[in-house]
This record gives C-alpha cells, sequence and structure tokens, in this order.
C-alpha cells in the first residue's frame, strides 16, 4: 500500500510531491495524460509562491531565463492598473515562466527526490474506508493511506469523493491565442493595429487584448458573449470571433497554441473527505487575477509537511484539518479579489468607464495600493489570531549571523523542516524532539522576536519566549491534536 498518492502532474500536483518526499515520504503520482503537457495555461507566477520557492531552493533554478523576476513596476487589477514605483515595500514578487517550463522544472525536482510519475493512469473509481483509498482505472489498481485531487477544475477526484463545487459560470468565452512571425513584430508596428493599445481594448461587441511576454511571439485575446464550441479550436474560427468583436482582421501569424474557454468561479464545499484531500483547481477556480497557481502550489506546501507528520506518527489526525481552516479562508478572499476583478473588467458603457475612471484615481495613492498588492500576494490574511503579529504569517527572510557565517532565513528552510530560530535567548529545547526541529542560535540587527518557532511551510508557529513550549506541544509534538 502507498502512503500518498497523487492525481494529477501539474504544477500542484507535482509541487505536492516535492515537499513530502523532502521529508521521506515517496509519493506516487497518477496523471491520465501519457506525457506531460506542452500547453502554455499560464505564464508566469506570482505572490507568496515565489518566496516559498527560494525556501526550497528552486528560485534560482526557475529564474534562470525568465524575462522578468522581481517587484513589478506594476500589475493590472481587472482592467485597472496598479501603479508600483515609488511605492515602499511592495509585498508581490513575479516570475515569468511558461507553465509547460515550470512542471518540467518541478519534474525534474521530483525525480531527484526519487518521486514515481505514472501517465497514462486515468482514474474511474475511488473507495474508502478508515484505512486506506482503493483507487482503479483502466489497467491499474492500487491502495493508499491518503490521496490528494490535484487533477484540475474537472477533478475526478472531487467527484468520486462526493465534495460539492458551487459557485458561477461567466456569460463570456475567452477565445486566447499565442502567435509568431507575423507582422504584428513588435506589437504595433503593423498599420492593421491602428487605434489599439497594449493590453484589453473595448469595442461594443466585447474586448480584445494584445500583449507579449516574450520577444516574436504574440499572445491575443477575445472576449464575447457567446457559446463555447467543443473540440479544439481552429485558427478560422479565431479569426472569426477577433472580427465579430474588433470588426476587423489582423495579421495574426502562424498560430502556437489557440484555446478557448469559459472563465468559472467555485470553491470547493470541503478540502477534506476522510482520506482523501484536495488542492488547487480541484479546489478552487478563480474567474480573473492570475491567482491560481499562487494559491495552489501554497495548499501543496501547506499540505505537504501535514501529511509527512501524520504519516511519521508525530502528530494527530486534527493536525490534517488545519488544512482545510487555514487554506479556505485564502481561497475565498483570492475568489473575492478575482471576482472584483472579473466584474471590474466586464462593467461597460458610461456606467463602466465611470467606475474604471474613479478607480484610477483612487490606485493612484499609495495606501490603496499597497493593500492590494498585499491581497495579490496572499500577505493580507495570517492562520489564526495571536499577539504576535509575525504569528500565522510567512516568516521575513532575516539577515542573520551564525557561527557559520552570514545566511538569510531562506536558506535554513532548504530541507523543509520545523526550526526554532533563537535569536539571543538561548533557548533550551528538550533533545527528544531534536530529530524533527533544529534548534538555530543566530544574531540579527533588528530582530522581530527574541524567539521564532518556523513550521516547515515557512510560516511562524510562534513567536517570543512565554508559551513556547506549549507552542512547539501544539504543532510539532506526537500528542498535539490528538483524534478525540
Amino acid at each position: 500500500m502507498e502512503d500518498v498518492v497523487i492525481v494529477g502532474a501539474g504544477p500542484v500536483g507535482l509541487m505536492l510531491a516535492c515537499e513530502l518526499s523532502l521529508t521521506g515520504v515517496l509519493p506516487v503520482v497518477l496523471d491520465k495524460r501519457t506525457e506531460p503537457g506542452d500547453l502554455p495555461k499560464a505564464n508566469g507566477l506570482g505572490g507568496q509562491i515565489i518566496e516559498l520557492l527560494d525556501h526550497r531552493g528552486l528560485l534560482e533554478r526557475f529564474s534562470a531565463g525568465s524575462p522578468f523576476v522581481g517587484v513589478p513596476p506594476g500589475f493590472p487589477f481587472g482592467s485597472v492598473p496598479l501603479r508600483f514605483t515609488g511605492v515602499d515595500d511592495i509585498p508581490l514578487r513575479l516570475l515569468m515562466i511558461q507553465q509547460p517550463r515550470l512542471e518540467r522544472l518541478l519534474g525534474e525536482r521530483a525525480a531527484e527526490l526519487g518521486v514515481r510519475i505514472q501517465w497514462g493512469h486515468e482514474l474511474t473509481s475511488l473507495t474508502q474506508d478508515e484505512t486506506a483509498v482503493r483507487l482503479q482505472g483502466p489497467g491499474f489498481e492500487t491502495r493508499a493511506r491518503y490521496v490528494v485531487g490535484c487533477d484540475g477544475g474537472n477533478s475526478r477526484v472531487r467527484e468520486l469523493a462526493g465534495i460539492g463545487f458551487p459557485g458561477t459560470t461567466d456569460d463570456e468565452v475567452l477565445w486566447l491565442g499565442h502567435f509568431t512571425t507575423g507582422s504584428l513584430t513588435g506589437l504595433f508596428d503593423s498599420p492593421e493595429v491602428a487605434g489599439l493599445q497594449p493590453g484589453w481594448n473595448r469595442t461594443g461587441n466585447g474586448r480584445l487584448l494584445l500583449t507579449s511576454l516574450q520577444p516574436g511571439v504574440h499572445i491575443v485575446g477575445v472576449r464575447e458573449k457567446a457559446s463555447r464550441t467543443a473540440g479544439p479550436v481552429t485558427l478560422a474560427e479565431f479569426r472569426a470571433a477577433m472580427t465579430r468583436v474588433l470588426g476587423r482582421d489582423l495579421p495574426l501569424g502562424e498560430p502556437i497554441w489557440l484555446s478557448n474557454t469559459v472563465t468559472q468561479a467555485r470553491l470547493a464545499e470541503r478540502y477534506r473527505t476522510g482520506r482523501v484531500f484536495l488542492a488547487g483547481d480541484a479546489a478552487h477556480l478563480f474567474p480573473a487575477g492570475g491567482s491560481a497557481l499562487n494559491v495552489g502550489m501554497t495548499d501543496a506546501i501547506n499540505l505537504g509537511w501535514k501529511l509527512s507528520a501524520r504519516l511519521g506518527g508525530r502528530a494527530g489526525d486534527g493536525l490534517l484539518d488545519t488544512y482545510e481552516s487555514e487554506r479556505l479562508p485564502v481561497a475565498e478572499r483570492a475568489l473575492m479579489q478575482t471576482r472584483a476583478q472579473a466584474a471590474l473588467d466586464r462593467a461597460t458603457g458610461e456606467e463602466g468607464e465611470a467606475l474604471r475612471a474613479l478607480l484610477a484615481e483612487v490606485f493612484a495613492y499609495e495606501q490603496p495600493v499597497r493593500h492590494l498588492a498585499e491581497l495579490l500576494h496572499g500577505s493580507d490574511l495570517s492562520y489564526g489570531t495571536a499577539e504576535h503579529p509575525l504569528v500565522g504569517r510567512l516568516v521575513p527572510d532575516l539577515r542573520l549571523t551564525m557561527d557559520t557565517g552570514a545566511c538569510r532565513v531562506a536558506e535554513l528552510m532548504r530541507p523543509g523542516r520545523p526550526i526554532l530560530l533563537d535569536l539571543g535567548t538561548d533557548v533550551m529545547l528538550d533533545q527528544g524532539r531534536g530529530n524533527w526541529i533544529d534548534v538555530v542560535r543566530a544574531q540579527c540587527d533588528d530582530p522581530p522576536a527574541d524567539t521564532l518557532l518556523i513550521r516547515p511551510d515557512g510560516y511562524v508557529a510562534w513567536a517570543g519566549t512565554d508559551g513556547l513550549a506549549e507552542a512547539i506541544e501544539t504543532w510539532f509534538s506526537s500528542r498535539a491534536f490528538d483524534e478525540q
């Protein structure tokens, strides 16, 4: 019997597989596809996942060759731009990386850690009892102590586990195409695009997107009120949609990838049922804003260490319940702000123009811009409540001085283990726990607390000195979260 089976070898499933493998739990990953995908469904990462990739030593690898990594000069909120230039302490970081390359690099890391990925395994049956989950599909059958559905918005795991997925479906179709070698080189060098601007252009029949994220490749999007067509999108269909919205054709060039989709706003009724969990798009779908990978991959990092602690006998079953109690509010916030973005983008006529004009004035002020940057980053919300402001939040990347030299907190997080960071109190820790809690003593020029207890996912479990033993017992003791 396997310890963990992950269904879905996309970015979320592969991230979870890497997290489990760091702790010695080697999961099996099943995917119905026969090989990794090559469709650029996403073009980058933004939010706290950037810091978490740094924690695992992956950011440098992933950013090599990227056209951009760091704090962007701005970011679109719906159809109203946020300008970050001149605003201090913007937390939002972006990494431009297309999904096929992201999946390839995560797959390489998973292989380094010994993860097994089984392609061509389509799940058709899932049943569970008190001890295991049984999975079946054409030509295979396996049992696992736990199963995690990372298999996207049409999740078979979610369906078979009987978890509802309420929400709404947009009445607009988004046609999206990537093109190369056309006369749109330089985006607006061709006379056919006269009068159009980078980004979204509004017409009486819909909206047209013109942008580029890498030299020689152009992204064209069309939004219109129509029914989604079944099957692969043809160039003729794409051109017809563009002509309906724009009123004329454009020299698009050679298509690399064409698709059409209908955005949805949905949230799973629960993230866990028994031994089955959901993560990523299987648990939530956002209608705008590029939040899906950030929320989904941080789902995986939250769940990974908790499954490992449970499987290793270091925690009771209740620790697994904190996955939903912590991550569901994060998804609710992301769903709220992406719904707001979608509504802002859909607003039409003079009322819509007035709304966008007013918000553009509001967004010119520093405080609203910083608040929205934190919302997009995911740092506007903490896990639970505590007196110290760091508790329940991602640990800051402090610069430390130790006997071995200078280092950052992010470098301490590479092994994916809990850390007791002593910044001057000489805290003594029961050595019986030391085999799975790293005690680090260091100096810091401006320490935010005497002691930080940092979970493997990078979130601060405790800060200060009083109550430290109870915090360790709560999160990392075998007596913590005991089953009732």
